[in-house]
């Protein structure tokens, strides 16, 4: 009998606390001003002439996102590297794999502690019209979001979190 006694008050302690933090956080939301809303620099989605699947070269393929890139809103002290890592004959369409390799070299550094990778799919299907362009898409690297040229805006702060976690990951690491 102590123990349900117990129970019904430490329920009851539970509910008034829980009611507490609920009008409190209502009070501040009521007295606070809203934050205004960060801004985000505009500039325009732009993306490259893919070229067709007809015409459609590794290299090409390799300029294209160099090309593309250079549209992105980050800082110039990233440097980058673009090797193309495969083709792949698929039943309906033909897919070519590159991995831009992002990185920070300072004067003290050279040689960035770590990397950030961005993989680029590049597919030039079989079944449809060969002047019509290739499709792209893109991820980076840890994250499984496809994004697409055009329709997505790049962020520096992904390049950034890749970095930071890998940072974190090596820290935590005892040799």
């Amino acid at each position: 009998m102590e123990t349900e006694t117990g129970e019904e008050e430490l329920e009851l302690r539970v509910a008034e606390l829980v009611q507490a933090v609920l009008d409190r956080a209502a009070h501040s939301a009521l007295i606070r001003p809203p934050e205004p809303e960060r801004h985000q620099p505009e500039y325009p989605l732009t993306e490259p002439d893919w070229g067709s699947c007809r015409d459609f070269t590794v290299e090409r393929g390799r300029a294209r996102i160099e090309d593309y890139m250079r549209t992105w809103e980050i800082h110039p002290s990233w440097r980058y590297s673009i090797s193309f890592l495969q083709e792949r004959e698929l039943d309906f369409q033909k897919q070519f794999l590159y991995r831009a390799l992002w990185g920070r070299p300072t004067s003290c550094a050279p040689i960035p502690r770590s990397t950030a990778a961005v993989y680029f799919i590049i597919t030039a299907p079989k079944t449809r019209d060969p002047a019509l362009p290739v499709e792209v898409r893109f991820t980076v690297e840890s994250n499984r979001t496809l994004h697409e040229p055009g329709r997505t805006r790049f962020r520096e702060k992904w390049l950034q979190d890749v970095i930071e976690s890998k940072a974190l990951l090596i820290d935590s690491v005892d040799f």
